[in-house]
């Protein structure tokens, strides 16, 4: 049993659950920004790497970034923020697709990272977080030598 973490199983099978249910008796449409969740699919993020670091990208247009809030603890990513609602009044909406509220998104990385090693910018509705990779976790070099 070594190497087994109860609560982080206990963690996956809620996770798993929750996702299993999202949807049922509800609309699925306007899930995206319901607070405390944490595992929904807002924002929509891609995850990448290269040797030295991990980079995220969240599409986030209409987020103030004041308002976006990102914390790194053991390998997990939190993101929360809030997008305002757009209010007009006297106008009769006929459609209403971008929705508005708070929301929380948490991504698990693949490996551990080096949390002193964090960028995060804000550019044109895009949040780019850089995190790098601790040095134990890069490829190390051997070099061959003939003789």
């Amino acid at each position: 049993m070594a190497g087994l973490d109860l609560f982080q199983e206990m963690d996956m099978l809620r996770r798993e659950i929750e996702q299993a249910l999202r949807g049922v008796g509800r609309n699925s449409q306007y899930q995206t920004f319901m607070p405390g969740i944490g595992t929904g699919e807002y924002p929509r993020i891609n995850l990448s790497e290269d040797e030295n670091n991990y980079y995220l990208e969240a599409l986030v247009p209409g987020v103030d970034p004041e308002t976006l809030d990102l914390n790194l603890m053991r390998g997990t990513l939190s993101l929360t923020g809030e997008r305002q609602e757009e209010r007009k009044n006297g106008h009769t909406w006929h459609r209403r697709e971008r929705g508005g509220g708070k929301f929380m998104r948490t991504i698990e990385l693949p490996d551990s990272v080096d949390s002193s090693k964090v960028d995060a910018e804000y550019r044109n509705g895009v949040l780019l977080i850089t995190i790098g990779k601790p040095q134990s976790e890069k490829p190390k070099k051997i070099s061959v030598q003939a003789k």
